[in-house]
C-alpha cells in the first residue's frame, strides 16, 4: 500500500474495513480539526463538544464495520453531517438550542495575529472584532450558522448546503441577507468597524 498520507479517504476507509486500524488512525488525523472544529461552533461547550466528537467517529466506525458506508459521497461531508445531526439531537433532547456566544476559549473573529502591532492597534481590532460578534450575534439563527461555517469553519457553500441539508443557492442566499442584515445594523446603529 502507498504512503498513508498520499492515499484517499475511500482508500484510508477500504483499508480499515479489510482490519488496518492505522488507516483509520490517518484518516481521523486528516480531519478531526474540522470535525471538531464544527461541533464546537454548535454547542460551545468543551466536554459537549468532546462527548460529540467521541459519538461521531464511534458512529462512524459502526457504519463501517456494519458494512453500510455509501462510498459515493465524500468522507469528511459525510462525517460533518453526522456531527451535525448529533448537535441538532443534542439540542432537541434539551427542548433548546444554544446560541454561539463569544468566551475566553473561542473567540471567533481573533483570527488575526496581532504581535506585530502596537497596542493601540491591537485594542482597535479587539473592539472591531467584538463589534463584529455581537452583530452577528443579532442575526436569525439559519444566517448566522451560515456565516460562522464559512468564515470561522472555512466551508464551502456546496459543504454548508450538504451539512444544513439546503441547496447551495438557499445557503448563498442566507450568507447574502446575513451581509444585508450586518450593513443594515451597522448603518442603523452608527457603528464604525475601523
Amino acid at each position: 500500500m502507498q504512503s498513508s498520507k498520499s492515499c484517499t479517504d475511500k482508500d484510508l476507509i477500504r483499508t480499515y474495513i479489510r482490519g488496518d486500524e492505522r488507516a483509520f488512525e490517518t484518516l481521523l488525523t486528516r480531519h478531526k480539526g474540522k470535525i471538531y472544529t464544527s461541533i464546537y461552533m454548535f454547542v460551545k461547550d468543551t466536554d459537549l463538544a468532546n462527548d460529540i466528537f467521541q459519538e461521531t467517529f464511534i458512529k462512524i466506525i459502526d457504519t463501517f464495520r456494519s458494512g453500510k458506508y455509501n462510498e459515493e459521497g465524500k468522507f469528511l461531508q459525510w462525517a460533518l453531517r453526522i456531527s451535525y445531526n448529533l448537535c441538532i439531537d443534542f439540542f432537541r433532547k434539551n427542548k433548546r438550542r444554544k446560541t454561539i456566544t463569544p468566551s475566553e476559549d473561542f473567540d471567533i473573529f481573533n483570527l488575526i495575529n496581532t504581535s506585530d502591532d502596537n497596542q493601540e492597534n491591537t485594542i482597535i481590532k479587539n473592539q472591531t472584532y467584538a463589534k463584529v460578534r455581537q452583530l452577528v450575534e443579532a442575526l436569525p439563527q439559519e444566517q448566522k450558522e451560515v456565516i460562522l461555517l464559512r468564515h470561522y469553519a472555512e466551508l464551502s457553500f456546496k459543504e454548508i448546503a450538504e451539512l444544513t441539508n439546503v441547496s447551495i443557492n438557499t445557503a448563498l442566499g442566507r450568507m447574502r441577507y446575513a451581509l444585508i442584515n450586518i450593513r443594515k445594523m451597522i448603518g442603523e446603529h452608527q457603528i464604525s468597524l475601523q
